[in-house]
C-alpha cells in the first residue's frame, strides 16, 4: 500500500513538472493548445444546448398560446373548421380539470368567417373562448390592446398579419360575415393585436367570445366545439391522455398537440438530429487534438521515458504520469470552457445581442434556455470521452527502448 502511494506521489510530481516546465519549452505551448481545444469543445456544446432548448421552448410557447397541449372533441367525419357541438357535461369537465398534471381546461369553438374592414376583407377562423380561458401564454404575444373582457360579447383580437391586411387597429370596428344559411353578420370591436411570428397560425386565427359562436350556430345549453387541456408538465402528456380517454365516452377523441401540429414537431426532431451531429463532430476534433497533444508530449519526453525505464519504472507507471497530465489539461479546459459559455450565454440572455429575422426564425433574437443538467452532462461526458481517447497514445510508451531513448536528441 505504501509503495503504491509513493508511486502515485512520484507520478503526480513528474506530471506537474511536465505540465509546468520552468523553461519556455514546446511542451508549454502544447499544453495550452490542449486546454484551448477542450475549452472550445465544452463552450460550443453548452451554448448549442442552451440555444436549442431556447428555440424549442420559445416556439412551443407560441404554439401553445394558439392551441393547447391536448384537445378533446367529438369524433366526426367533418374536416372543416365547423365543429360538431359537444354537450356541456359538467361532470366530464370537473373530472378532466381535477386530473393530476392538468393546469387548466377551457371550452373553445372554431368558426370560419370573413372579416371586412372599411377597405379590405380577409378569410379567417374565429376561435371562441369562454370567460375562464387561461390567457397566461397568450398575453406574452400581445403587442397592442388587451385580452377579451369576460362581460362583453362583441370583441375580437387580431394578429398583426390580419390587422395589416384589413388596415385596421385597436379601437376600430370591423364586420364578421358568417357563411351559412341564413347568412349572418356581426359588428365587432378590435380590442387587441397579437404577434407570435408563427405565420402559419397568425394568418389563420382570431379570438372572440365563445358566446358569439354559440349564438351564430344556435347552440343551446352551453354547447361548445372542443376542450382545450393545458398541462403543467409536457412529460405527462401520455399519462393524462390515457386518463382522459377513460373519462370521456367512445364517441369522443383525445388529440395531442403533436398530432395537431405534426410539421412543427418534425422540425424539432430535425433540430435535435443536427445538434447531435454537430456535437459528435466537435468531440471527434477535440479527441484528435488531445491525441496529438499527448503524442507530442511523449515524443518530447522520450529521454525522460528512457531514464525512468532504466531506473525500473514499469510502462503502467509511466502511462499514469501522462494520463494524470492529460486529466489536468482536460479539467483546466473544462473550467475555461464553462466560464466562456456561461458568460456568452448571460450576455445574450440579458441583452439579446444576436438578433434574428422573425419571419424566418419565429423570434426576434437568439433565445437562451438555462439548463444546469445539460451543463453537468456536457462536462462529465467530455471529461470521460476525451480521457478515454487519450489512453490510446500512451500505449506507444511500451515500444520505446531505454537505450535508444537515452540517446534521443531534440
Amino acid at each position: 500500500m505504501r509503495k503504491q502511494k509513493s508511486q502515485m506521489k512520484i507520478s503526480y510530481f513528474i506530471a506537474n513538472r511536465i505540465r509546468n516546465p520552468k523553461d519556455q519549452s514546446f511542451s508549454r505551448v502544447i499544453v495550452r493548445v490542449g486546454i484551448l481545444s477542450v475549452a472550445i469543445t465544452v463552450s460550443v456544446i453548452i451554448l448549442s444546448f442552451f440555444v436549442l432548448l431556447g428555440f424549442k421552448n420559445t416556439i412551443k410557447e407560441k404554439l401553445f398560446s394558439q392551441t393547447s397541449h391536448i384537445q378533446v372533441s367529438k369524433i366526426t367525419l367533418n374536416r372543416s373548421f365547423e365543429e360538431t357541438p359537444v354537450p356541456n357535461n359538467s361532470d366530464y369537465f370537473k373530472q378532466a380539470s381535477a386530473l393530476p398534471g392538468v393546469k387548466s381546461v377551457s371550452r373553445v369553438a372554431y368558426k370560419s368567417v370573413i372579416l371586412k374592414s372599411a377597405e379590405e376583407i380577409s378569410g379567417v377562423v374565429l376561435k371562441g373562448v369562454d370567460p375562464e380561458y387561461d390567457w397566461t401564454e397568450f398575453e406574452k404575444n400581445l403587442t397592442e390592446g388587451r385580452v377579451l373582457h369576460p362581460d362583453s360579447a362583441n370583441e375580437i383580437i387580431l394578429s398583426t398579419k390580419i390587422a395589416g391586411l384589413l388596415n385596421t387597429k385597436v379601437g376600430e370596428s370591423i364586420f364578421a360575415y358568417f357563411i351559412q344559411e341564413p347568412p349572418r353578420a356581426r359588428k365587432l370591436t378590435v380590442v387587441g393585436i397579437y404577434d407570435t411570428h408563427v405565420e402559419e397560425l397568425d394568418q389563420l386565427y382570431t379570438l372572440t367570445h365563445l358566446s358569439l359562436i354559440r349564438r351564430i350556430n344556435g347552440w343551446e345549453n352551453g354547447e361548445f366545439g372542443h376542450l382545450d387541456v393545458y398541462l403543467e408538465d409536457l412529460n405527462r402528456m401520455q399519462e393524462v391522455k390515457s386518463q382522459l380517454l377513460d373519462i370521456f365516452p367512445l364517441d369522443y377523441k383525445v388529440t395531442e398537440v403533436v398530432e395537431l401540429l405534426p410539421h412543427f414537431f418534425e422540425w424539432f426532431g430535425f433540430l435535435d438530429r443536427n445538434i447531435v451531429l454537430i456535437i459528435v463532430l466537435i468531440m471527434i476534433v477535440a479527441a484528435f487534438n488531445m491525441i496529438s497533444v499527448l503524442l507530442i508530449m511523449i515524443m518530447e519526453r522520450t529521454p525522460m521515458i528512457g531514464l525512468l525505464k532504466s531506473l525500473g519504472s514499469s510502462g503502467a507507471q509511466i502511462r499514469r504520469i501522462f494520463l494524470i497530465n492529460s486529466s489536468w489539461i482536460i479539467l483546466y479546459g473544462l473550467l475555461l470552457g464553462n466560464a466562456v459559455a456561461l458568460a456568452l450565454a448571460f450576455v445574450q440572455w440579458k441583452f439579446q445581442v444576436i438578433r434574428l429575422d422573425a419571419q424566418n426564425y419565429y423570434m426576434n433574437y437568439v433565445p437562451i434556455e438555462w439548463s444546469w443538467l445539460a451543463v453537468a452532462g456536457v462536462n462529465l461526458g467530455v471529461f470521460i470521452m476525451v480521457l478515454l481517447v487519450t489512453v490510446l497514445p500512451t500505449f506507444s510508451i511500451a515500444r520505446i527502448n531505454p537505450v535508444t531513448a537515452l540517446k534521443y536528441k531534440d
